[in-house]
C-alpha cells in the first residue's frame, strides 16, 4: 500500500508537484472549475496533508488572479484563521505596510515561500503578501495527530513587511471566496473517497460478509450522490461565476460533502472494525486527517448560516 506523506517528505513532494506543473489549475468560474476539484480530489484521496497544502496554494493563487496582485514564483497559502485569542494588526508608514502580532493555524509554516495573510488595519480588515522568511513558527503550536505531517503551526510577526492585497474586506467580499470554499469540500469529498476505496478493496479482497456489502452499498450511494452535487455546483460556477448566489451554493456543498465524509467514515470504520486503524498506517493517518480537516466546518454555526440564506433563498 502506498504509504502517507510524513512531515520528512512532504515538502519535498509538494515541491516536485509545483516543478511538474501540478498545482497549476484551472481559476475558479473558468468553465474548468470541475477538473480544479477532480484534481485536489484525486490528491486528497491519496493524501490529505498534501491536498490541503496543494489546496492552500491554489486559492491563493484565484485570490491574487482575481484582486489583480502578481503572483511571486513559488509555492503559497492562505493564513486566514481568526481565533479571537490572536489578532495580527498592520500599520502603514512611509516604507510600506509592516505586520505585527501572532497568526493561528498557519499550515506549511515552516516550508513555504509565501502566504496571503489577513490582518487588521486602520482602515479595516485587509489581506497582505508576505514572504515567509519574515515570520517565524511558534513550535509545538500543533500538537494534534491529525494533520501532523501539514506543518500547520502559528506563526508571529513583528514588524514583517507585506504588500497589501486588493481594498479592504476585498478578500471576504468577493464571490471568490465562497469558490474557494468548494475546494476545500472537494478535499474532503477526496479523503473519504480514498477510505471508500480502501473498503472496496477490502470486500474485493475477500472481506464480503453481508454486513461489509451493505456498508459498501451505502458508502457507494453516498460517495455517487457527492460527486453528483460537486458536478453541479462546478458547472453553476462556470456558468455564473460573479453570480449572487456563490455564499448559497458553497454551503450546501461544504454541508453535504461534510455530512456524507463522516458517513463514509463511520461505515468504513463498522464494516472493517479496528484492525485497519490499528495495523495499516495509510489508513489510519487518513481517517486521523480527514477527522481534523473536516472540522475546519463551523458545524452547527454554518449549518444556522446555511438556514438563514435558505429561508429566503430557498427555490425548492
Amino acid at each position: 500500500m502506498t504509504m502517507p506523506v510524513t512531515s520528512l517528505t512532504v515538502e519535498g513532494v509538494l515541491r516536485q508537484l509545483y516543478a511538474g506543473g501540478e498545482l497549476d489549475l484551472p481559476l475558479p468560474g473558468s468553465g474548468q472549475t470541475l477538473q480544479r476539484w477532480t484534481t485536489l480530489a484525486e490528491i486528497a484521496s491519496r493524501d490529505l496533508v498534501l491536498a490541503r497544502l496543494a489546496e492552500g496554494h491554489a486559492d491563493a493563487i484565484a485570490i491574487l488572479h482575481e484582486l489583480q496582485s502578481p503572483a511571486k514564483q513559488g509555492i503559497w497559502g492562505v493564513w486566514a484563521a481568526e481565533p479571537p485569542s490572536m489578532r495580527v494588526e498592520a500599520k502603514r508608514t512611509r516604507e510600506g505596510w509592516f505586520l505585527t502580532g501572532r497568526k493561528a493555524w498557519c499550515s506549511g509554516a515552516e516550508f513555504l515561500d509565501h502566504a496571503l495573510i489577513t490582518a487588521h488595519a486602520d482602515d479595516g480588515r485587509r489581506l497582505f503578501a508576505v514572504e515567509t522568511v519574515y515570520v517565524k513558527a511558534v513550535p509545538d503550536s500543533w500538537p494534534a495527530v491529525g494533520m501532523q505531517a501539514s506543518g500547520t503551526l502559528s506563526v508571529d510577526l513583528a514588524d514583517a513587511p507585506a504588500e497589501a492585497v486588493g481594498v479592504p474586506m476585498a478578500y471576504l467580499e468577493r464571490p471568490g471566496f465562497w469558490h474557494g470554499g468548494g475546494g476545500v469540500a472537494a478535499c474532503w469529498f477526496g479523503g473519504a473517497l480514498g477510505a471508500a476505496r480502501f473498503l472496496l478493496e477490502a470486500v474485493r479482497g475477500g472481506r464480503d460478509d453481508p454486513h461489509a456489502l451493505a456498508h459498501l452499498g451505502a458508502v457507494d450511494a453516498n460517495i455517487s450522490q457527492l460527486w453528483l452535487h460537486l458536478e453541479a455546483a462546478a458547472a453553476q460556477i462556470d456558468a455564473d461565476p460573479l453570480g449572487g448566489g456563490a455564499r448559497l451554493r458553497s454551503q450546501r456543498l461544504r454541508a453535504s460533502v461534510e455530512v456524507g465524509a463522516t458517513e463514509v467514515l463511520e461505515r468504513v470504520g463498522r464494516a472493517l472494525g479496528a484492525g485497519p486503524l490499528c495495523q495499516d498506517p495509510a489508513h489510519a493517518h487518513r481517517v486521523a486527517d480527514l477527522t481534523v480537516y473536516l472540522r475546519q466546518s463551523h458545524a452547527e454555526r454554518d449549518l444556522a448560516g446555511l438556514g438563514e440564506l435558505a429561508a429566503t433563498e430557498a427555490t425548492w
